[in-house]
C-alpha cells in the first residue's frame, strides 16, 4: 500500500511498476490525456491472445466474464452496487445509442454547455444542422453553471448533457444535484460526463445526488485502462427505452415485448444498450489494471489526495516563476479543492509552448488556448518541479 510520502519521493515508489513506460526516466505530464499503463497491463493482453489461441470462437465466455468484471470495477468507482453499465469502445459510440433512445422527434431540444468535450461538441453541432435545437450555456461563471443550465430545461427538452469536470480548465462543476432534481421533475434525461473526474475526483452517485442520472465515462485517462474501455451507466428507467441505434448483442436474452408484438425486442439490463462484435482485448487489459489498483491501494480517496498534492505543487512552482501574464497565466481564484486532475494554463500560444516543452523532454498537452500539465501517481515531486522549471526556461527563452 502506497502513502503520499511514497509518491513524493524520487524515484517514486510506484514507478517500478511502470518500467515499460519508463516513467522514472521521462517527464510525462500527459496525465490528463494518456497516462502510462502499469506493466501488468501486458499480462492482460497476453491472456487475451492465449484465450483466443486456445478456445478460438469459444473464447467469448471468457471475454464476457472479463466484461462483467470490468463493469464491477466501474460500479465500485461510482458507488453503484446494482448499477447497469453498457460498455463501448468510445464515449461517442455510447452517446449515439443514448441519443437514439430519447424522444427527439417530440422533444427536439438538447441543453448543454459551451465547454463540453469534442464527443458532444461535434455530434450535437451536426444534429443542430438537422433541425435539433441545441442550447449551449456559457461555462463562466462555473459556480452558477448547473443552476443556469437548469433554468434552460423546459417541456420541450429531451436531455441535458454536462461535464462533472471541464476538460479545458479542470474546474469542477458544483450544483449537479440541483440540476438532477430539476431534470427529474420535468422528465428530462440528464447525462453527466464523468470521464475527467474518475481516478482523481471521488464520484459517488449517492453522495452527488445523481442516482437517477446517466453517467458517461472511460478508462483512457486517469484509470490507466487504455483505449476501448468506456461505459454508460444506466438509470433504472432506462429499461423503458428502446435505442434506435442497436446492435445484435442487444438480442442476447431478449424477451418478446407483449406491449409491442412483432417489434424489435431488447435484452434486459445493460445489454439493452449493447452494440455488436467487439475486440475484447481491451477488457482483459483493463481488468488486470483494475486489480493492480486494488493491490496497490489506489482508491479514489487516495488518488484524490495524490492529485491535489501534485496539482497544488505545480501551481505553487508556476507562481514562483512569475512569468508574464500575457504569455501564460492560470486561474488563481478557484480553490484547489474545486480543481480536477490537471493544472490548466491559459497561454498566448499553448500549442507552441507544448512543442517547445516536448523538444526539452517534457510531455504535456494543449487544447485551444490551454496548456495542460497532467501529473500522475507514478511521478515524483522532483519530476514535477523539473517540468515546471523547464516551462520557465522555455518562456524566458522565446
Amino acid at each position: 500500500m502506497s502513502t503520499l510520502d511514497d509518491i513524493r519521493t524520487s524515484p517514486n515508489a510506484l514507478a517500478g511498476y511502470y518500467r515499460r513506460f519508463a516513467v522514472a526516466d521521462r517527464l510525462l505530464l500527459t496525465g490528463h490525456s494518456h497516462q502510462a499503463w502499469p506493466d501488468v497491463a501486458e499480462e492482460g493482453l497476453l491472456e487475451a491472445f492465449a484465450d483466443a489461441a486456445r478456445d478460438v470462437d469459444a473464447k467469448w465466455d471468457r471475454a464476457f466474464a472479463k466484461a462483467d468484471e470490468l463493469r464491477a470495477g466501474f460500479r465500485v468507482l461510482l458507488g453503484d452496487r446494482r448499477g447497469e453499465f453498457a460498455l463501448g469502445t468510445s464515449t461517442h459510440d455510447l452517446v449515439l445509442r443514448f441519443l437514439s433512445a430519447v424522444d427527439l422527434p417530440r422533444r427536439p431540444r438538447l441543453v448543454t454547455t459551451d465547454g463540453e468535450f469534442h464527443t458532444l461538441r461535434r455530434q450535437l453541432a451536426r444534429l443542430e444542422e438537422e433541425g435539433v435545437e441545441v442550447v449551449r450555456v456559457p461555462v463562466e461563471p462555473v459556480a452558477t453553471l448547473a443552476e443556469r443550465v437548469a433554468d434552460q430545461v423546459d417541456g420541450g427538452t429531451a436531455a441535458v448533457l454536462i461535464s462533472a469536470v471541464l476538460f479545458e480548465t479542470s474546474r469542477l462543476v458544483p450544483g449537479l444535484a440541483h440540476l438532477a432534481d430539476v431534470c427529474r421533475g420535468r422528465s428530462v434525461e440528464l447525462v453527466v460526463d464523468a470521464y475527467h473526474a474518475l481516478g482523481v475526483v471521488p464520484f459517488s452517485l449517492h453522495d452527488l445526488g445523481l442516482t437517477n442520472a446517466w453517467v458517461l465515462g472511460g478508462g483512457y485517462k486517469y484509470l490507466q485502462l487504455g483505449e476501448g474501455n468506456c461505459f454508460l451507466r444506466l438509470p433504472a428507467h432506462a429499461q423503458e427505452l428502446r435505442p434506435v441505434i442497436t446492435g445484435w448483442y442487444a438480442e442476447f436474452g431478449a424477451l418478446a415485448d407483449e406491449r409491442r408484438p412483432g417489434a424489435v425486442a431488447y435484452a434486459p439490463g445493460s445489454d439493452r444498450f449493447a452494440g455488436a462484435t467487439y475486440d475484447p482485448t481491451s477488457h482483459y487489459r483493463a481488468v488486470r489494471v483494475q486489480r493492480f489498483f486494488t493491490e496497490q491501494g489506489l482508491t479514489p480517496q487516495f488518488l484524490r489526495e495524490v492529485s491535489q498534492h501534485q496539482v497544488g505543487l505545480l501551481a505553487r512552482h508556476f507562481d514562483e516563476l512569475d512569468l508574464p501574464s500575457d504569455v501564460v497565466t492560470r486561474d488563481r481564484e478557484t480553490p484547489l479543492g474545486m480543481i480536477g486532475g490537471f493544472l490548466s494554463l491559459r497561454c498566448r500560444d499553448a500549442a507552441g509552448l507544448q512543442l517547445a516543452l516536448a523538444e526539452r523532454g517534457v510531455r504535456t498537452d494543449a487544447r485551444g488556448p490551454y496548456l495542460r500539465f497532467g501529473p500522475a501517481p507514478y511521478l515524483s515531486d522532483l519530476q514535477l518541479e523539473t517540468a515546471m522549471a523547464t516551462l520557465g526556461e522555455v518562456v524566458r527563452g522565446r
